[in-house]
């Protein structure tokens, strides 16, 4: 009886000079901390699900490919939530994202950094690409820039019939004047406008959108066939399977014959298989040459959502080394415009 009542008063003791409001920290401590390891599970699950779509080439359902195109922002996520669950223990989790995120790391940051560039004597040429969102970009500025930069060969995506007028009106058969253009109403037009001489040339299977082929003859250089890109995109709600179709269909590099070139509006990015194939068959991307991969063409506002991506590209065969990429805003449209200046080998 006595050695009880010894040890209620000791308990009571302990208790006693302690205050209340520590006792209520020690109950809350353990749910919050069994609710950070829940939302830095669920953000590890969703991350390395993600991840492995990339790594292992997988276009998957429009959604997938749309989250694909986010690969960098995911990837500093990714490794900041990693390191943030290192930093409180979680160290399975923290690992394993941080792990993912490095191995992201290594296929993004290296756009931003500029690849040796061999020395080729030969032809110049200024690239210029854009989509012209239906129509709608303002010609005067174009032909003002194509003008002002010394372009040599312009590609169009969403070249509608008035935008042709337009363009003319503005000047542009002054300064290019040979042209293959295959205009359409609303976005399923394009064309080529070249200061050198024009044939036109069916390089592409028959699409949902028009891709101009031409053939360009240079002087004092070979010639090179450039095709204005534009597969329908993949987002649309009867699937991605077009997109898939079309960029497949573009043409590979020609080690025997003329130069290519692929300019235009790909909808995809460099983490996209289907562009990647194209890559791995040969084809250079200008901006990744000279280390500005990471520039966002679209959308050309400066808003947060969507969260801006690159998906105009100038694709070049191998052996034209890449001078300069400049992407700039059009006023009117939505994608911005993507200059690339590289040599064709005599």
């Amino acid at each position: 009886m006595n050695d009880g009542s010894s040890r209620s008063a000791r308990q009571r003791g302990r208790g006693a000079g302690r205050p209340a409001h520590v006792d209520t920290e020690i109950e809350l401590k353990q749910p919050k901390s069994g609710f950070t390891t829940f939302v830095l599970v669920m953000c590890a699950i969703g991350f390395v699900a993600v991840a492995m779509v990339r790594l292992l080439g997988i276009d998957g359902t429009r959604h997938m490919i749309a989250t694909t195109a986010l690969t960098p922002y995911l990837t500093a996520a990714g490794l900041l939530v990693g390191l943030f669950a290192l930093s409180r223990r979680r160290w399975v989790v923290g690992l394993t994202m941080t792990l993912v995120a490095v191995v992201l790391v290594a296929n993004v940051v290296p756009r931003a950094f500029s690849d040796p560039r061999p020395n080729v004597v030969g032809q110049e040429v200024r690239l210029m690409t854009s989509n012209l969102l239906v129509g709608k970009a303002d010609a005067e500025f174009l032909v003002a820039q194509v003008k002002a930069r010394g372009i040599d060969v312009l590609t169009l995506q969403e070249l509608s019939p008035a935008m042709v007028a337009d363009l003319d009106r503005a000047g542009l058969g002054q300064v290019l004047p040979n042209r293959v253009f295959l205009a359409e109403p609303g976005g399923a037009g394009s064309g080529i406008a070249s200061r050198f001489p024009l044939t036109a040339r069916q390089l592409t299977p028959p699409g949902t959108l028009q891709q101009a082929g031409a053939r360009v003859d240079l002087p004092g250089a070979q010639d090179i066939e450039v095709v204005s890109v534009h597969p329908l995109p993949p987002v649309v709600p009867e699937g991605p399977e077009a997109w898939q179709r079309e960029l497949a269909g573009l043409p590979s590099p020609d080690s025997t014959g003329a130069m290519r070139v692929l300019a235009g509006d790909f909808n995809a990015t460099l983490d996209h298989v289907g562009l990647t194939r194209l890559l791995n068959k040969g084809y250079v991307d200008a901006a990744d040459q000279v280390g500005k991969a990471l520039v966002h063409t679209w959308p050309s506002s400066s808003g947060i959502w969507p969260p801006p991506v690159t998906i105009d590209h100038v694709l070049v065969d191998p052996r034209c080394p890449v001078d300069t990429v400049d992407v700039f805003d059009v006023p009117g449209s939505d994608h911005r415009a993507v200059v690339a200046q590289f040599v064709v080998p005599r």
